[in-house]
């Protein structure tokens, strides 16, 4: 990994203080280093998303924009952290076009619970309920800003396709492992959160305070 544009003093502080006392600490670090990167390209996205509304004389409000700008630093974030690890630009990557097939894990939930065998339960926790956790927003933000895609199903169905082309992406790019366990797990993910917009979207619109 390369230096980081923007956390690397406060990465730096971190690790001076607690990288030897913490044994999942390289996790901590990609945690900075994803951060970082969807920083650096959310500011992209925030140029591109202005030119793009001048040019088309969009009508938006400031709060839809922000919640916009949040959504795509979670996809930047989500992609850094699962696909786009090792390096920070796209045409740093190589591409792994001869991998087996084998090499992809089809049987639901062998993998995952193999992790209760290991040194430390983190793993297994971060596997099953981590990937449950991260999707979550996915299925609140998609029907929140975008008024066509309110339907539960194409909400999961959505978050079902991000989730595949994740596990693709981490196959030909050799960055991840890819398991239909994360797959099945994102979808959950999708789900719930659709769920929670669902149920703040009626409450929103039955209680009046």
């Amino acid at each position: 990994m390369r230096k980081m544009i923007f956390l690397g003093p406060l990465y730096n502080y971190v690790s001076n203080m607690y990288a030897t006392r913490i044994n999942h600490f390289p996790l901590i670090r990609l945690s900075f280093y994803a951060v970082d990167k969807a920083i650096l390209y959310t500011l992209f996205f925030i140029i591109l998303r202005f030119i793009w509304i001048k040019w088309k004389h969009k009508k938006t409000s400031f709060a839809h924009e922000f919640w916009v700008t949040v959504f795509a630093f979670y996809v930047f974030l989500l992609f850094a952290l699962t696909v786009f690890r090792d390096d920070y630009f796209l045409w740093e990557f190589k591409f792994f076009f001869h991998r087996p097939l084998s090499d992809i894990n089809t049987v639901p939930f062998v993998q995952t619970f193999k992790l209760l065998n290991g040194k430390s339960l983190v793993d297994f926790f971060y596997n099953l309920y981590g990937n449950i956790v991260w999707f979550v927003p996915m299925g609140i933000f998609i029907p929140a800003l975008g008024k066509k895609d309110r339907k539960f199903f194409k909400v999961v169905l959505i978050g079902a396709l991000v989730s595949i082309s994740i596990e693709g992406l981490q196959f030909i790019l050799n960055t991840g492992v890819t398991d239909i366990d994360d797959v099945i797990s994102n979808t959950i993910g999708a789900a719930i959160g659709y769920l929670i917009y669902f149920v703040g979207n009626w409450l929103k619109n039955h209680i009046k305070i």
